[in-house]
């Protein structure tokens, strides 16, 4: 049993939206991804999906996405990410579909480890943050609190966070989520929303103050889930 992470599938199985415009490595993303799940992933695995699951608009459209991936081997939990405009209630979601896990500001179990997750946000001082983003900043900061309690009113000895965003600015500063961090059992933590070689070198990797980073964007992954345990 292994626990394995990818973000940034970007399906559009139902809406016309194709990948490849932002490079030749996008060019039949969706079958390379279906395709290493397959061979990588068992049954009895989980896989974290730390958001941008699928270009759909609205929940409808983004079926024809949910029901290939709840099709794929293992157990799924999923993130929101700053795309995924079609996710309104994570526990309608999960009614309609069975054995697929969507987070929000809650927590789930992978064996004795508690998996925790918010979407993040811009952090101050990145080259693309805006007075507009200090909000949405200041709210994940709260969203990421009530996703870390959950789990430790729920006896969590050791955590691993998800987040869409990377937990820093792309000049690697702290952050108001490192602090956070900080305060709880957390060992490590997976995220995506960076694209392409430039903004992947930008992202935190590797440890730091004890707890180990891992990007998991598609492209970076090579479009391959990625293990973690």
């Amino acid at each position: 049993m292994g626990l394995f992470a990818i973000a940034d599938l970007h399906f559009s199985f139902s809406v016309e939206k194709p990948m490849s415009i932002f490079g030749a490595n996008w060019e039949g993303h969706s079958e390379k991804i279906i395709h290493s799940w397959k061979r990588e992933i068992q049954e009895e695995d989980t896989v974290l999906l730390p958001g941008d699951i699928s270009w759909a608009m609205k929940e409808e459209d983004a079926a024809a996405d949910l029901e290939a991936i709840q099709s794929l081997p293992g157990r799924k939990i999923f993130l929101e990410g700053n795309h995924d405009y079609w996710w309104k209630s994570a526990s309608r979601l999960e009614r309609e579909y069975k054995g697929m896990r969507f987070l929000k500001n809650d927590c789930d179990r992978y064996e004795n480890i508690f998996i925790c997750g918010t979407r993040g946000w811009l952090c101050p001082n990145d080259s693309r943050f805006t007075p507009q983003d200090k909000k949405l900043y200041e709210r994940e900061q709260n969203r990421l609190r009530l996703s870390l309690e959950s789990a430790m009113r729920k006896g969590a000895k050791e955590i691993l966070l998800m987040m869409h965003f990377p937990p820093v600015n792309d000049k690697q500063e702290n952050s108001a989520f490192l602090e956070i961090m900080g305060e709880y059992p957390i060992k490590q933590v997976v995220y995506g929303h960076l694209h392409g070689k430039p903004s992947h070198d930008s992202g935190i990797q590797g440890e730091w103050a004890g707890i180990k980073f891992h990007l998991v964007s598609a492209d970076y992954l090579n479009f391959c889930p990625k293990k973690i345990l």
